[in-house]
């Protein structure tokens, strides 16, 4: 799983985790998930760390994609 590091007053964080983009936004004290640059609707996350780990397992559930 990616290793986040936020600060109290970061509001955004992006990396790569096996070769997808995953980003979180901190919307009005509300943490949005990203994935592949698209938003994922119908989540929304306390803290960074459990939208990370929600998209990290999305990813590892998703069949893999053809290189």
């Amino acid at each position: 799983m990616p290793r986040i590091e936020t600060k109290p007053e970061q509001d955004f964080w992006s990396d790569v985790y096996r070769g997808r983009h995953l980003a979180v936004f901190n919307h009005h004290g509300r943490w949005h998930a990203y994935l592949d640059h698209m938003f994922q609707p119908n989540v929304v996350f306390a803290t960074a760390e459990n939208a990370v780990r929600w998209l990290a397992a999305r990813v590892d559930l998703a069949p893999r994609r053809a290189a």
